[in-house]
């Protein structure tokens, strides 16, 4: 692996689309006490739910620490096209630690932002995060994959959606946040993000999920379902908080068009009927570490069915049950209409919630070349 310090768009490399096909797509073994408990078997069950149906697709590069290693392999020792691979991290949000892979069409090639746990000494959410930093380096390293070194420019994989033809989805809550690059105007973080991801139009959604403690990272509130066609989380209550920050965001995908001059067609994809809540009994299965974000009975978790993952062999939809399953068969019958040439596919998704994220938080995609 040769680390690249120059920029992927003048070396002629861009960022596919996740409806693109795959190579893989890559996870990271749940075990962290204070995202998935002391007891992480719950939490694992539903990543080998998320692994089992990638794997009917693709490749699946699983990564686990050495102390969890043995683990990692008996679990998916009965999913075919699994390969574990040995490298550390502070938890396991493949999407934001792993590698930003980036190609010219022939050649695949990575990108190691900087890590920061999602704000730092600002609003971080854990205070510790080196193996994290380290990740997507070492991930190229085992595949044999150059990759580009970002520097000091912190960026997670949850922040931004392409549409693989030159425009990008974030959010300016996430990426103009104190935490991140407040060195940096928007014209100068758009700059770099054009450099790397081979983009020519950012698209700026004020804001995303309420409670989203990643400052509202883009892939909870909007995703890109085909070019020039986007799903947007929505609630018609305009008495819940959610309601003021999807309305800012669909007044604003209204009145802008993608890179190459369309208007957006945007599919509002509502959010759970009822607000998903960390119960006593939740909250007292963590294990928190000294400086890790705490949760507390009755907070409310950032549910979302927009938090979906685009696989080769299917789209995988957060489901959460109980008071939710009409809300939850809901959202699969809009991602049908979205995705019709796919199958749709509900997860049981509430135990990846508690975490943290959800199915897409937890997957990074490897683009086929």
């Amino acid at each position: 692996m040769v680390l690249l310090s120059t920029l992927p768009a003048a070396d002629g490399f861009a960022m596919p689309a996740e409806f693109a096909p795959h190579k893989a797509t890559v996870l990271i073994w749940p075990v962290r006490p204070g995202s998935w408990g002391r007891d992480p078997s719950a939490a694992q069950r539903a990543f080998l739910d998320v692994i089992r149906e990638i794997a009917n697709g693709e490749d699946v590069y699983l990564l686990a620490g050495a102390a969890d290693l043995a683990a990692a392999k008996a679990a998916a020792a009965g999913i075919p096209r699994v390969t574990v691979f040995e490298i550390e991290s502070d938890d396991a949000w493949a999407r934001d630690v792993g590698p930003t892979f980036v190609t010219n069409g022939k050649i695949l090639r990575g990108i190691s932002w900087k890590f920061n746990a999602w704000g730092g000494e600002v609003d971080g959410l854990y205070a510790q995060w080196d193996k994290d930093d380290a990740v997507a380096a070492a991930l190229c390293d085992r595949l044999g994959v150059d990759c580009y070194d970002a520097g000091d420019f912190v960026l997670e994989g949850g922040s931004i959606h392409t549409d693989g033809e030159g425009t990008l989805l974030t959010t300016e809550a996430c990426l103009l946040s104190a935490g991140r690059n407040p060195g940096m105007t928007r014209e100068q973080i758009a700059q770099k993000l054009a450099g790397y991801l081979g983009i020519r139009k950012v698209l700026w959604l004020p804001r995303g999920i309420y409670q989203d403690e990643t400052n509202e990272h883009v892939d909870n509130v909007c995703a890109f379902t085909a070019p020039g066609e986007v799903v947007l989380a929505w609630t018609d209550d305009q008495n819940d908080p959610q309601y003021t920050l999807s309305k800012a965001c669909l007044d604003y995908l209204e009145s802008v068009t993608d890179a190459a001059g369309r208007r957006l067609k945007v599919r509002l994809l509502p959010i759970p009927d009822h607000p998903i809540c960390c119960t006593a009994a939740d909250c007292a299965a963590y294990d928190f570490a000294p400086g890790e974000d705490m949760r507390e009975p009755g907070d409310r978790l950032a549910g979302s069915y927009a938090n979906f993952y685009i696989a080769n062999s299917a789209v995988l939809v957060p489901q959460f049950g109980g008071e939710n399953a009409a809300s939850d068969a809901r959202a699969l019958d809009i991602l049908r209409e979205a995705f019709p040439g796919r199958r749709v596919v509900g997860i049981d998704a509430r135990t990846i919630l508690l975490g943290g994220g959800n199915i897409h938080c937890i997957t990074q995609q490897v683009p086929l070349v």
